[in-house]
């Protein structure tokens, strides 16, 4: 299999709190040793599960593929403990060289309940928000009906080249990177992953956030279905101008699909296939669906732009990797990087940490999954960032504060 390169995603290697998960409710009872055998079936149909981040001659990262890869499955008694948990892993670190990138939690139910809660936790480095559903989903079929997943071999963004025409930046972004990455040059120095891997403990250790929960039955989806069909608008334009009107702001970060724009996407791979993009509202109304409208436009304008659409993806794709590596601890920790801190502090919003943000990953139907919730990165550029999952038209909300 050809080698396969951290090259988009080099944004979340040396970069705190890149991991997120999803929980679900599964639809049978709690056995650990089927779980653990389905996990295994996953590992077999997913190369980046059995795969660590290893450097090549040159000391570029790249996904390598183990024989014996371990997916750490850890047993909870009480789904009570789930936000001590989810925090535990922040902590505690996320050394990518001798970790698998996949981490499961499990909560049995109570007995007579045949049904049980399990967590799945990734690294941003194994895949996307719709990558790690994917992956949720593959492992309720085969554990509830015996469904294998299919072999999915990953193919990553490598250039500019896989992107859409027209997705390069333009010049005066292009000019703003090309003088930081010649200020990197100028410095001569690179971040080592050891050094890294001290920041992040700490400042996991100093940057807990608040992870809360919220649902909107299946009478108060309905609602807004409707709400938003009567005015044209979407459910996710609808999401995003809650947040704006209720935590006045006039801009919110969305995350977006691009797998259908990607001609070397192979279906049902791990890897990230998605972009983010601002959504700037100058003029936004204090009502929700006045708002929404004028989110709505905003939205399609974007999603119809290439240059508007793929610009974090084309920045990366034109920043110097070592310099990407060094943009997180330059900004937040104790590391000197001219360059560096520019970037974090006037690009990526690491010095004000005040953006909202929301991933919403839509709406599904299974009979071998109850109900679940996406919970987000805690992103060191957010002030709030949101998630929302939608299944069996029961809407979860989870919300990461810092």
């Amino acid at each position: 299999m050809k080698r396969q390169y951290v090259i988009t995603e080099r944004a979340h290697y040396m970069c705190p709190n890149m991991h997120f998960g999803i929980l679900c409710s599964i639809n049978a009872d709690y056995n650990l040793n089927k779980i653990n055998e389905t996990v295994q079936t996953l590992v077999e149909a997913h190369p980046f599960l059995s795969s660590l981040i290893a450097l090549d001659e040159q000391e570029r990262p790249y996904y390598n593929p183990q024989n014996d890869i371990h997916i750490k499955i850890i047993e909870r008694e009480a789904i009570d403990t789930l936000g001590e948990d989810y925090q535990g892993l922040a902590v505690n670190g996320w050394d990518v060289h001798s970790e698998a990138m996949l981490k499961v939690l499990t909560y049995p139910n109570k007995a007579g309940k045949a049904s049980f809660s399990i967590l799945f936790v990734a690294h941003h480095l194994l895949c996307d928000g719709r990558g790690l559903l994917g992956l949720i989903t593959e492992f309720a079929d085969y554990y509830v009906n015996g469904l294998r997943p299919a072999f999915a071999a990953e193919q990553l963004i490598t250039s500019l080249l896989d992107l859409p025409k027209g997705s390069d930046l333009p010049w005066i972004s292009k000019m703003v990177i090309d003088s930081a990455n010649r200020q990197w040059k100028k410095e001569a120095q690179k971040v080592d992953y050891q050094e890294y891997l001290q920041f992040e403990k700490k400042y996991a250790a100093e940057n807990k956030p608040t992870i809360s929960f919220a649902t909107k039955t299946s009478e108060e989806l309905q609602d807004i279905i409707k709400l938003c069909h009567d005015n044209s608008i979407s459910v996710n334009d609808y999401l995003i101008a809650e947040m704006m009107v209720e935590k006045s702001t006039n801009q919110v970060v969305i995350a977006a699909d691009i797998r259908n724009h990607l001609a070397n996407y192979v279906s049902g791979s791990l890897g990230n296939y998605s972009t983010a993009f601002t959504i700037v509202c100058r003029s936004k109304s204090d009502d929700i669906v006045e708002t929404a409208k004028i989110v709505s436009g905003i939205v399609r304008k974007k999603l119809s732009t290439p240059r508007e659409m793929m610009l974090v993806l084309a920045c990366y794709l034109r920043m110097a990797p070592e310099l990407l590596d060094a943009v997180a601890i330059s900004t937040l920790g104790e590391y000197e990087s001219k360059a560096a801190n520019f970037v974090g502090s006037r690009m990526f919003g690491f010095r004000d940490r005040d953006r909202y943000s929301i991933t919403n990953l839509g709406r599904i139907e299974s009979d071998t999954i109850q109900e679940a919730v996406l919970i987000p990165p805690a992103s060191p550029a957010t002030r709030m960032m949101v998630g929302v999952l939608t299944v069996n038209d029961k809407m979860n909300i989870c919300t990461m504060s810092q």
